[in-house]
């Protein structure tokens, strides 16, 4: 990167090019700031991965200049990550009430509670983090206290609008503040960089009130069990679907680890006051059929998670059949497709009715539509518009609307160094930029041997040469083979490949026997031999050298 003592950067690590993974940076002089810090879900490109992140490598090396990590709202693409990757950037965080008692109990469960700095900032409050003066605005999104935030510098104010859309009746929290936006815009603003992901859906966003009529009508009109699965922090869905269920005289019960925290969470900061408890997923068998109504997590296929366990019949204590009806509450991210028609299928299967947003009125999204970004830059009218939180097809689309409003669109990529201030607006650098991916309790990077290794294993499967020699380097009895996910031990090409690299480890050369590791090599040769090429595969190969 350039050496650059003052002026104004913007630098996306995550979430620019694609959905999810949200990570961003702004420089003012020497001093960085982060915004957001989430995961992502690997697709059907990456199946030897589930949970992704983007690589911080590029700000831990200046982690003495990261003044904090601001958090815009409590997403799992946005703040996910932040358990994983604080012991790294080792920094304060700052979030509203209701993201910060989702980000406790996250960090409860990776044992860093008591070691993360957490201020609490008010919804609308303003805050200083380092030279960064900031201010967060209110905006409507489906989860409680979404935040849009302003960077007043010397060189400008910025506004990050993090996930928003208009919503004129919410029904959890306040619509977004267009008052305070269109007060920044009349300051002047230099660079709006604004969420994509839904920009392509021409007219105003629907409302959360409408759902609401929709969920009431259908709901009271279904017999038997019915399951609502939706996105655990949607508060806003989740007290739809209880109110929907309390009209039609059902009980509510949640069934998923995130919809008990999401539940703890929410109640903790105020909302669902009005809801009554929910019950367990212990008590959903002492209800009558027509009595009851599930909400549950793993609108997105998510193999561990509750609506998949169910709809393959391995959950221990939700099974879901013939009479009963599940509807998604949600859209399906872009990658998730075919995990999500596959639990839709198994549903189907077991005779479950499906229903989702292309039947009945029980979804709207929480991003902003190509109307109400267009509204957005009339009451902001910003200089520059930088489109992020989206694929190139969402950028490219956000940058046709500022066009066409008279303003000047950059678009980036991950890693692409934005130089604000002073002197051309324009990309000056490129930062190291990667994926990592969680491993059960290990960050591995995306790229590395581990996940390389695995994904040759995934579609060219693995053999192992197993033999045992003596003090010279002689073989001692016959060698074995396996080859898991490519031949069954039976097999006649297992035999042969056997036989043929017992004769190939003969006639290694005695100089290459005494040193193990010279030895192993040669027999990884020879194994490769022996494979041939009537497999027409390259499979990982590995040897077990065992001296007596």
């Amino acid at each position: 990167m350039q050496d650059v003592t003052d002026g104004l950067a913007f630098l996306p690590l995550g979430g620019t090019g694609e959905i999810g993974m949200n990570f961003n940076l702004y420089r003012l002089g020497t001093t960085w700031l982060a915004v957001d810090c989430g995961i992502g879900f690997s697709g059907n490109d990456t199946p030897e991965a589930e949970i992704l992140m983007p690589d911080p490598a590029f700000i831990v090396e200046r982690k003495t200049d990261l003044a904090g990590l601001v958090i815009t709202h409590a997403h799992e693409d946005h703040l996910g990550a932040v358990a994983h990757l604080w012991p790294r950037l080792n920094c304060p965080v700052y979030a509203t009430p209701f993201a910060a008692a989702v980000l406790r109990r996250k960090l409860g469960e990776a044992h860093l509670q008591h070691h993360v700095k957490i201020v609490t900032i008010a919804p609308g409050g303003a805050f200083t983090v380092g030279p960064f003066d900031l201010r967060f605005i209110p905006v409507t999104h489906s989860v409680p206290e979404a935040q849009a935030l302003v960077l007043r510098t010397p060189h400008g104010n910025v506004v990050h609008t993090g996930d928003w859309k208009f919503d004129p009746n919410p029904m959890v929290g306040p619509p977004t503040d267009v008052a305070a936006l269109e007060a920044v815009g009349n300051e002047g603003v230099l660079a709006l960089v604004c969420d994509s992901t839904n920009v392509m859906t021409e007219g105003p966003s629907a409302s959360e009130s409408d759902v609401r009529r929709g969920m009431t009508d259908l709901i009271g009109s279904l017999r038997g069990r019915v399951a609502v699965t939706c996105f655990a922090s949607n508060v806003a869905r989740v007290e739809t679907i209880a109110k929907a269920a309390q009209a039609a005289g059902r009980s509510v019960v949640i069934v998923g680890r995130s919809l008990r925290n999401l539940d703890v969470a929410a109640r903790e900061c105020g909302y669902l006051a009005d809801v009554p408890p929910f019950l367990s997923e212990q008590e959903a068998h002492t209800l009558p059929d027509d009595e009851v109504v599930m909400i549950i997590t793993g609108s997105q296929g998510e193999p561990r998670s509750a609506l998949s366990r169910i709809a393959g019949d391995t959950h221990p204590n939700i099974s879901l059949g013939e009479g009963d009806t599940v509807i998604y509450s949600s859209r399906m991210i872009p990658g998730n497709e075919q995990a999500v028609m596959q639990v839709q299928d198994n549903l189907t299967r077991r005779g479950v009715r499906v229903l989702t947003d292309r039947d009945h009125l029980v979804h709207v999204s929480g991003h902003a539509t190509g109307g109400d970004v267009r509204r957005l830059f009339d009451l902001v009218r910003p200089r520059f518009a930088v489109p992020v939180h989206g694929e190139w097809r969402h950028l490219t689309a956000n940058a046709a609307i500022a066009r066409e409003k008279g303003v000047s669109p950059i678009l980036l990529e991950d890693g692409d160094i934005l130089n604000l201030s002073p002197g051309v607006v324009e990309v000056v650098d490129t930062a190291q930029t990667g994926r990592l991916v969680l491993d059960g309790g290990r960050l591995l990077p995306m790229n590395g041997g581990v996940l390389a290794a695995r994904r040759r294993m995934l579609f060219n499967g693995m053999v192992i040469g197993s033999f045992a020699v003596d003090d010279e380097g002689y073989l001692i009895g016959d060698p074995k083979v396996s080859a898991p996910g490519l031949l069954d031990p039976e097999d006649p090409e297992t035999v042969r490949m056997t036989e043929e690299f017992g004769d190939a480890l003969d006639e290694i050369p005695d100089e290459l026997r005494q040193d193990d590791t010279t030895f192993r090599e040669a027999a990884k040769t020879a194994l490769r031999r022996a494979l041939g090429r009537k497999l027409q595969k390259r499979p990982l190969v590995d040897v077990h050298l065992l001296r007596v």
